[in-house]
């Protein structure tokens, strides 16, 4: 192994943290409003909406399987996983702009665009954001220093989900002039050009320093003799899948809770109460005053209170992603993460006791869960890459972008399941897109599928965790007996 410090200069940790700001614009954006794009903007029926969804997830998570055996054999003077995100940052966003075009076909012809396009994209995202997310775990060998670098690395994942799920809606109506297929293609391909900025800046300016050496190399066989041995990596592969079923089910079908379930009426009187509906007011005649006439925030009430919603529950999440390593550090990660993913669970579970018209109470809600949900954030993926150090520790021999692309498989295949059991719960319940008035069971299946569903997956992921062998005082031997090999 490299003796190189193991120190990241706050720097590197930005530059790192940026390029999971450029996936996640994109990623978000798929999380929050494929379905809704799909069915109410490019007119794809739910059902076979939610088939496209399932099946290019699991395309896409299989991928990352075998881009996980490639990035952990790649050779070249600028590491094994950084060379992926220069190779890759452009295409990607060709492929993000692709996916949201809405192209002038019938049903057929929308059917095999979407497919292809969503397949690229998929394809593409697991190219480069695998050997992204297998570098943070040879930047340094640090545990600190690995959770620092966490933290500023969801602090940007943060800032791109308030974009994505404050803004997004907002900007669309925006840069389309109301007309919404517009208004995705002009924001997708602003979001695309910033994102290979970003993209751009990781590669230039991070640093792999743990490198194996030779006589640690090992065959593609030996590496998933490895991973099947390894009960540490069995539960969090359970609990990555569980974790974003919950976000995928639950975040696509916000946007559907505001447009048809919550009362219009009560969302007017409290955007009022608060002092919103006055801010926007004045924002809009500033901008007026500008000249800036197509820069008006829309006047759409249920789009102006999903935004608040959303940004009200993400600046939350962001101050809990700041307790997030001081806790970790005290408590170790597993006990950190048991108690706030259960708690989680609870926040979600109150949504479905809610009536249309409490907005209030859905909005305090949404600010508890936001912090409760943050501190967990950065503790996933710190305790994949402790992962990767457990089986390193156990076999002495390293893996890591394996490790990771098991753990990117679940998150696809998390992601697929959610993002289709949202669309087959629209079809279930009844759903017609645009409709103005939903079916009563419509409008209950929206409800349930923010509340009690993603509530019970979160308390099944926390009993999970219980199994998971790596407590704080497990960390501290690794890390030592993995600093006196290196």
């Amino acid at each position: 192994m490299s003796n190189t410090s193991q120190k990241l200069s706050v720097l590197e940790k930005i530059g790192y943290g940026l390029g999971d700001f450029a996936a996640n614009l994109i990623f978000q954006t798929l999380l929050t409003f494929l379905a809704f794009f799909y069915t109410d903007v490019y007119k794809i029926p739910a059902g076979t909406a939610s088939v496209i969804i399932f099946i290019g997830g699991f395309i896409g998570a299989f991928f990352n399987i075998i881009m996980g055996i490639i990035a952990d054999r790649t050779r070249t003077r600028w590491g094994k996983f950084r060379p992926w995100i220069l190779w890759t940052a452009f295409p990607f966003g060709v492929a993000a702009v692709l996916s949201f075009l809405t192209p002038d076909f019938g049903l057929s012809g929308k059917i095999v665009y979407t497919l292809l396009t969503y397949f690229f994209l998929v394809l593409i995202y697991a190219a480069n954001n695998l050997p992204y997310v297998a570098l943070s775990g040879v930047l340094t060998g640090d545990m600190k220093e690995r959770n620092s670098l966490s933290s500023y690395r969801f602090v940007a994942v943060m800032i791109a989900q308030f974009i994505i799920q404050s803004l997004l809606l907002p900007l669309v109506l925006i840069l389309g002039h109301g007309d919404k297929a517009v208004g995705f293609k002009n924001t997708m391909l602003l979001f695309a050009i910033i994102g290979v900025i970003c993209l751009l800046i990781t590669f230039f300016t991070t640093k792999e320093r743990i490198i194996p050496k030779k006589n640690q190399e090992s065959s593609i066989k030996q590496d998933f003799i490895d991973l099947s041995k390894n009960g540490p990596w069995f539960i969090m592969l359970l609990v990555t899948i569980l974790v974003f079923i919950t976000l995928s089910l639950k975040g696509g079908m916000y946007v559907f809770y505001f447009k048809y379930y919550l009362d219009p009426a009560a969302q007017t009187v409290f955007l009022k109460n608060i002092g919103f509906t006055t801010f926007i007011g004045y924002l809009n005649n500033f901008l007026t005053g500008m000249g800036l006439t197509d820069l008006q925030w829309p006047k759409d009430i249920p789009t102006s209170a999903f935004s608040l919603f959303n940004a009200g529950g993400i600046l939350f999440m962001i101050f809990g992603i700041m307790f997030s390593k001081s806790l970790a550090d005290s408590f170790g990660k597993r006990n950190i993460y048991i108690t706030f993913i259960f708690l989680s669970a609870i926040s979600l579970l109150l949504f479905n006791f809610y009536s249309k018209t409490a907005i209030t109470m859905v909005f305090l809600t949404q600010l508890a869960h936001g912090f409760i949900y943050g501190v967990t954030i950065p503790l996933l993926w710190a305790m994949i890459a402790d992962v990767a150090d457990y089986s390193e520790w156990k076999n002495n021999r390293r893996a890591t972008a394996t490790v990771f692309s098991a753990m990117i498989f679940g998150l696809k295949i998390g992601i697929s399941i959610g993002g289709a059991l949202g669309a087959a719960f629209l079809s279930k319940y009844g759903y017609v897109a645009g409709e103005f008035h939903q079916v009563s069971a419509a409008l209950e299946g929206i409800k349930l599928s923010i509340s009690i569903y993603p509530g019970f997956i979160f308390i099944i992921s926390a009993v999970l965790l219980c199994f998971y062998v790596i407590d704080k005082n497990m960390e501290i031997e690794i890390e030592k007996d993995l600093k006196e090999r290196r």
